[in-house]
């Protein structure tokens, strides 16, 4: 498909329909194909898998490769990437599993908070960085970071999980790979464990392919097809929860019991001028602090509307207080995903519960 079309025309139409055919294909659920055709065995091929990666590649700009959740997408780019000795260097505010991961690795890591300052990347083999930060929603200058990576001979790969496809295109900026978890916005209703690596480098697509062959972490192709059905109103849901997110950012800023107040989209966000660049349009993820734990759980408790979940993304308000998990972050900070809810009615029910 094109990309002069409008974001909601690329997502609805993501699957060209053809005449006497349904808008989206059922899922195809077969282990064993007739051999003669581009299909030989369900651990190689499937073509629900294909047409989501078809679509995902288009809205990336790259080529696409499905995986069953965010990490084994994560994983399989770092264990295709990097060989022992290689030196990575990982954002050390970001999701603290990629963290976990690389170091059972016999890899060199070098952490470096989002926002910078970032080492020098001479001797390094991948520059690993999210933005926005999961969860503490920093930036950072992807087509900088870019051309810094290149110049040392590095590869910059970008988790764009909470930025989502629409809401920022990273190889465009000069990032070599992106990987994101769809299980959050993309599938966008908590019900699929999903996640995609995109790339402009054939090669490396073909080499991921491969590896997800090898190793058998294939998506299975219900979820494949649930998460594409979703996508056709990822549009429409970002919309719908940036809206949500300036709400709730205009009630707490200021709000006695909060501190720490971040969401990009906002003007007085430290991180809003870059991301204003880059970025083109904001999502429904802010992160503020309590006074502590049990301020946390009393709000949780309070709220009608909000519900306790260790994820983003959904149809559903929700929040996590994220060092129950082992993020080094302090124990009162609230990761809030605004969801599809009705501004005031939500709005209303935060500070009730506040």
């Amino acid at each position: 498909m094109t990309g002069d079309l409008g974001d909601g025309t690329r997502v609805v139409h993501s699957t060209p329909a053809a005449v006497g055919e349904p808008f989206l294909a059922g899922p195809v659920f077969a282990s064993a194909y007739h051999l003669g055709g581009d299909d030989t065995y369900g651990r190689p091929h499937n073509p629900t898998w294909r047409a989501l990666e078809t679509a995902l590649g288009d809205l990336d700009g790259g080529t696409a490769v499905l995986f069953p959740s965010g990490m084994a997408a994560v994983s399989a780019l770092l264990r295709e990437v990097l060989s022992p000795g290689d030196t990575v260097v990982l954002p050390g505010d970001g999701y603290f599993l990629t963290r976990t991961l690389v170091a059972g690795m016999p890899v060199e890591v070098v952490e470096a908070p989002t926002a910078g300052p970032y080492p020098s990347f001479d001797g390094v083999r991948l520059v690993l960085v999210e933005s926005p930060s999961n969860p503490g929603l920093d930036v950072c200058d992807i087509a900088a970071l870019a051309g810094a990576a290149h110049a040392a001979g590095a590869l910059l790969a970008v988790d764009n999980t909470t930025a989502t496809p629409l809401g920022q295109r990273p190889l465009a900026l000069g990032a070599d790979v992106v990987v994101c978890s769809d299980t959050k916005a993309v599938a966008g209703h908590s019900d699929v464990l999903l996640g995609h690596v995109s790339t402009v480098d054939e090669g490396l697509a073909e080499r991921l392919r491969t590896a997800r062959t090898v190793g058998g972490a294939i998506p299975g192709p219900f979820e494949a097809w649930l998460a594409h059905r979703g996508l056709g109103t990822l549009d429409l849901r970002l919309a719908r929860q940036a809206e949500n997110a300036a709400a709730l950012y205009e009630a707490l800023r200021g709000h006695p019991a909060v501190s720490g107040l971040r969401w990009p989209g906002a003007a007085d966000d430290p991180a809003h001028a870059l991301a204003s660049r880059q970025m083109r349009r904001f999502g429904g993820v802010l992160t503020f602090e309590l006074r502590d734990a049990a301020a946390v759980e009393r709000f949780l408790e309070r709220s009608a509307l909000v519900a306790p979940a260790t994820s983003f993304g959904g149809l559903h308000t929700t929040a996590d207080r994220r060092a129950q998990w082992g993020d080094p972050v302090p124990e009162g900070l609230v990761r809030l995903s605004a969801g599809c809810e009705d501004a005031a009615d939500l709005v209303a029910d935060v500070l009730g519960a506040l």
